[in-house]
């Protein structure tokens, strides 16, 4: 296994910053996901990683060592993209077999008994001989992660290995993915788009925004406690407010949001304005405090729950309902204790 390190990573094309100052560690053995909108630097941190790409300041080092100058196939990296990149001149255990022309199977075996433990170890016993056109997406991107396993690497990245699957394929694949992993006990990034995905699958989560790190914690602290407003937004739905700190105690803040005060948990001195987050399924007909009066827009039924769209002070409110609301207006509210509170800078 393989602990890796990215120091203050940077890295510029032309005039354009894809990284700034990227601080990350990935601990041995971990699932460590990147997750961001298109165009936020988690596929060039991951190609710097892999290293086709030179960081243009800062390190990244695999067990303290740096890599700066170091090729990609001297990495001890298995890589596997969104594209499948199989080849189509080859059969499946051809293709699961390639890396061992450069290296030898691990543990003494031969390619033919690496690469049956490969198929094997991906479901997909007996396609050896199958050409990889013949196979469904899901299985040729088995394939592919099966190729990436062969050499034994100490790092596996996924670059949007699931994003071209349909969403059912995308879920049962996941689970196997980290199936797999936890198995085998190989340090992973993986990156993704999906918000979902990444807190489904992960031991720890990144989230990016303009080649910056936002947030780095547990899939529960990501969603629970946003360190700011736009991991808030990003990482499910949220009900975000700004409002104006006007009093305080040990216990509560009371906060101005649209002219009505609210309150949230307790604040630090000196902090006065504040992004205030509500999660859907904490705002409740029967809460007791905090009341808000929605005027309701749209309702979806996602089979649990209906998820309700509307409007309160000229703000979006997504709420997560029972059953369809029967009147346009809803009054409803939250318990202090089920906002977070994140400093406004």
């Amino acid at each position: 296994m393989t602990a890796l390190a990215l120091e203050d990573v940077s890295k510029v094309y032309a005039e354009t910053a894809a990284l700034e100052g990227v601080d990350l560690a990935v601990r041995d053995g971990e699932f460590f996901t990147l997750v961001g909108p298109s165009g936020c630097g988690k596929t060039t941190t991951l190609r710097t990683i892999a290293g086709f790409e030179e960081p243009t300041d800062g390190t990244v080092r695999f067990d303290g060592q740096k890599m700066t100058g170091v090729p990609p196939e001297r990495r001890d990296v298995g890589v596997v993209f969104q594209s499948y990149a199989l080849f189509p001149h080859m059969s499946v255990a051809e293709n699961v077999g390639y890396g061992l022309r450069f290296r030898e199977p691990p543990d003494g075996q031969t390619v033919d008994e690496r690469v049956a433990e490969l198929l094997e170890l991906v479901d997909l016993e007996g396609t050896g001989d199958r050409d990889p056109e013949a196979l469904s997406g899901g299985q040729r991107q088995r394939v592919a992660l099966a190729r990436a396993l062969a050499p034994a690497p100490d790092l596996l990245l996924l670059d949007e290995p699931m994003s071209a699957l349909d969403a059912r394929l995308r879920e049962s694949l996941r689970r196997q993915v980290k199936r797999i992993q936890s198995d085998l006990e190989i340090t992973t990034v993986y990156v993704t788009h999906d918000q979902a995905e990444a807190l489904a699958i992960s031991d720890r989560v990144a989230v990016m925004n303009d080649g910056r790190v936002e947030q780095v914690g547990r899939p529960q602290e990501i969603y629970r406690e946003p360190a700011t407003r736009f991991v808030a937004e990003f990482v499910g739905d949220n009900n975000v407010f700004d409002g104006e700190v006007r009093s305080r105690n040990d216990e509560y803040a009371r906060v101005d949001i649209a002219g009505e005060l609210f309150a949230v948990p307790a604040v630090p001195d000196g902090t006065d304005r504040v992004t205030v987050c509500v999660r859907p399924g904490a705002l409740s007909r029967a809460a007791e405090r905090n009341r808000l009066t929605v005027t309701v827009e749209t309702s979806e039924f996602l089979g649990e729950t209906v998820r309700v769209n509307g409007r309160w002070n000229g703000a979006e409110i997504v709420l997560r309902l029972p059953a369809v609301p029967e009147t346009e207006e809803l009054t409803v509210g939250f318990a202090p204790e089920d906002a977070h509170v994140v400093a406004t800078e």
